[in-house]
Order: structure tokens, then sequence, then C-alpha cells
């Protein structure tokens, strides 16, 4: 395994910090996009047991998160954070030219990767979406939506706080410990981004019929954070190598649960399957 950091930037000037963790033989490349507030290196771990596997493995940081540049939390929409998620593939094919690729993206980053693959049809080989923010397992403040709706018009940037509860992560006191003491997550969330994945979600629960590539949605069925009820009708409503797989008992962040183990067989029996 050889690990080596790399960026690009965006058109708007935001310089993007990025991972690759380069399996020694690889038979195909996961392209990783993570959660809220988070930051790609949380997945060393994960892209080391793929690793050792035969899986290339290529993450960033959102802009505003992590080792990346940008405001924290903020986005001037959803579709700055797509055009990421087309330039880490841009990148997973300039290293990885003839190997298959699939998209992972966990909570924020499971939403977007959905997104991302309905509306701009990319050529990757499947897509998995880990505890996917399709709809929240809690109902946000009224009064916080309210003032981020009015705020997305006059000031997008406008932050709030995300209200996660870091106890709801995982049931691994030293994952939530970690995360916790962590210099570079962040609890911030500005209008135009939480605005715009909730009107993003309700876009993807309307959507019905064929999904473009195969699919997989992991869901932890003690998920406090984002609704594993949503996942599964979301998944329920698509025609075509569609899969959701709940984990009964298991948090918000599945790979970081003590039954991680059997989260990472499960994605590596499915990955396997389907590399042509």
């Amino acid at each position: 395994m050889h690990k080596r950091t790399f960026s690009w930037t965006t058109e708007d000037g935001i310089k993007i910090h990025a991972c690759e963790w380069a399996a020694a033989t690889p038979k195909a490349v996961v392209a990783i996009a993570h959660g809220l507030g988070e930051h790609i290196e949380r997945y060393d771990h994960m892209a080391r047991w793929f690793n050792a596997r035969g899986f290339a493995v290529i993450g960033y940081d959102r802009r505003g998160h992590g080792q990346s540049g940008g405001k924290r939390g903020h986005s001037p929409g959803v579709g700055p954070l797509l055009d990421e998620i087309a330039q880490l593939l841009v990148e997973a094919r300039t290293a990885y030219q003839d190997l298959p690729v699939f998209l992972y993206g966990h909570s924020q980053g499971g939403g977007l990767v959905l997104s991302y693959t309905l509306h701009r049809n990319p050529k990757v080989s499947g897509v998995i979406a880990s505890a996917p923010w399709i709809q929240l397992s809690f109902t946000p403040p009224a009064a916080l939506v309210a003032v981020g709706k009015l705020m997305r018009k006059i000031y997008p940037g406008f932050l709030q706080g995300n209200n996660l509860k870091t106890r709801l992560l995982s049931r691994d006191d030293k994952v939530v410990q970690a995360y916790e003491a962590d210099p570079l997550v962040h609890d911030r969330i500005s209008a135009a981004v939480g605005i715009g994945m909730m009107q993003e979600g309700d876009w993807l629960m309307q959507q019905k019929g064929g999904f473009p590539v195969p699919l997989l949605i992991a869901h932890g069925e003690a998920d406090g954070v984002t609704s594993s009820e949503a996942s599964e009708t979301f998944a329920a409503q698509l025609e075509g190598d569609v899969t959701f797989k709940g984990w009964a008992g298991l948090y918000h962040e599945i790979h970081n649960e003590p039954e991680k183990e059997a989260h990472f067989q499960y994605v590596e029996q499915w990955l396997s399957a389907r590399i042509v």
C-alpha cells in the first residue's frame, strides 16, 4: 500500500485536498465522498482494508472541509459539490485508466453520489451509498429551517450549527471521542448547503424507475442521523441492479461500528461480483 496526497483547484478557485491509497495489483478503484463536517482521512482504516484486498482507493475533502479551502461548511449550492465528484472521477480514471471505478459516498456524500449519478449519468461500474442523506432521522427545528430558507436568498453563506449529536455516530466510544477531538472536524453548515441538501433529498424521493448503474445502499437501522426508512423506500422505488442492505442495531457510521468488518466484507463481495 502506498498513500499519497495531491490537490486540484476548482473553477471558482477553491483548492481541494485529496488522497490516494494505491494497491499493489489493483483490480478496481473505489472513489470516496465523505460526510458533512468530516474529512477523508477518517477513512484511512477503510481504505487500507480494501487496499489489502486489491482495491485502490481515492478520496477528497469537500470544499469547506478538512484540508480543502473554502468557508467551513459552505458551497454556493449543490452543483459545485457534484462538480467535485466529477473531478474525483477524472483523477481516478487518470491514475487507473483500465480499471473499473466505483463511487462510495457516506451520509452527505451518500446523498451527493446518488444525485450525481441520476443527474449526470457517469460511466462508473457501480455506486455504494452508506447511510445517505436523503432524509434526516429527526425533524430539524422549524425556526432554523425558516432562517436557512430566508438567508439562502439574501446571504447563502450564513452559517448555523449542524445539530449533530456525536454519540449517534457510532456505538464505539473511541470513535466518538476521536471525532470530538479531531481539529479537522467542524459542525458548520451554510444556508445554501443545508436547504440545498434538503431539497435534493426531496427530489431523490420522487425518483422512480431504472437507476443507471448497479447500486448498493447500506444503512444502520438504528441510525439517528439519516433515515434508514427513507433509504429503503428510495431503493424500493428503483428498478435494475439495486440492493438495500439494512444493518440491525447499527448507528450512522457503519464503517466505524464494532461490526465494521462485516460491512466491509459485504461491500467487497458486492464490488467483486460487478467487476467485469
